[in-house]
């Protein structure tokens, strides 16, 4: 994951000042692109540990079409609960509750999920039901049927934003438009970014596109070849300037691989299906995510 350090490096030599939606602050910079050739191991952040079953639960989600946090804190998966919870503390139903009370309540109470942990129409409304002129579009079903039809097809792009509803979502899409790529039984896969929280988040999305394209290419009998991460705008929370720097002294170990169970579709992986192996990072280093 030397691609990713020199990531790191590039904000922190090139980027600039920069104020954010959160008021944290940022060094930020804008336009880059990492490529990780999938053949040579699974991409997941050796220099600290990356919580691989949340990237998997996380990723199932969206395929799911899901857009309510449940299925998430059910199995253990933090990373979204901030956002559905600021919506609440602003909602008439909020009695003082702190983030650890309202998670137990999403997790034990369905009705008080269906009400409070929804996210609105984020990646998993858009990938399966994409709001269009002439009503709703399953995106991520249409371009596996292209690709089936039509390899070759310049077209196998699949779309996260949607400013029709973008004042709808708890949190518009980051990583908002990701396109595949046939050539000599190899499928490749480039994402967009818009925006790249280069600690916390961007380890996550390069596994999770890593990952689905793995997936996409099982369901076609492909070969996984490439995942090409585009990003706008790339920065670093002032607030994660020390682990950055903590991150950067630690050597890479090798790329783990991921196994996937044969015989397998895109819509029918479960968690179990999909096996991390061979994965040895260096600690974990904790940092605050900025909503």
């Amino acid at each position: 994951m030397d691609a990713y350090l020199a990531f790191l490096k590039h904000i922190l030599q090139d980027g600039t000042p920069k104020d954010d939606r959160t008021g944290t602050g940022t060094i930020s910079t804008f336009g880059y692109q990492m490529r990780f050739d999938l053949k040579k191991g699974f991409p997941l952040l050796t220099t600290k540990r990356v919580h691989f079953p949340s990237i998997v639960h996380e990723l199932l989600w969206f395929i799911s079409g899901d857009t309510n946090i449940r299925y998430l804190v059910k199995n253990g998966v933090r990373i979204w609960n901030e956002w559905p919870y600021e919506r609440f503390k602003k909602h008439p139903d909020y009695a003082g509750e702190s983030l650890v009370e309202f998670i137990d309540k999403v997790k034990d109470d369905a009705a008080f999920a269906e009400k409070h942990g929804d996210l609105g129409p984020v990646y998993g409304k858009q990938w399966r039901a994409f709001s269009g002129g002439v009503g709703e579009i399953d995106q991520l079903r249409s371009v596996i049927e292209t690709m089936k039809e039509d390899p070759s097809s310049r077209r196998l792009v699949v779309n996260s934003w949607n400013p029709a509803v973008l004042d709808q979502m708890a949190l518009p899409p980051c990583h908002m438009m990701y396109q595949f790529y046939i050539k000599d039984g190899r499928l490749s896969c480039q994402l967009y970014q818009r925006s790249a929280d280069a600690f916390l988040g961007v380890p996550f999305n390069i596994a999770s596109y890593a990952l689905l394209t793995m997936m996409v290419a099982k369901t076609l009998g492909l070969v996984a070849h490439e995942f090409i991460h585009t990003i706008g705008d790339a920065h670093i929370y002032n607030n994660h300037l020390e682990q950055v720097q903590e991150q950067l002294t630690r050597k890479p170990r090798p790329l783990p691989r991921v196994k996937l169970r044969e015989g397998k579709g895109l819509f029918d992986f479960t968690f179990d299906d999909i096996v991390l192996e061979g994965y040895d990072p260096h600690p974990t280093i904790r940092a605050e995510v900025s909503v």
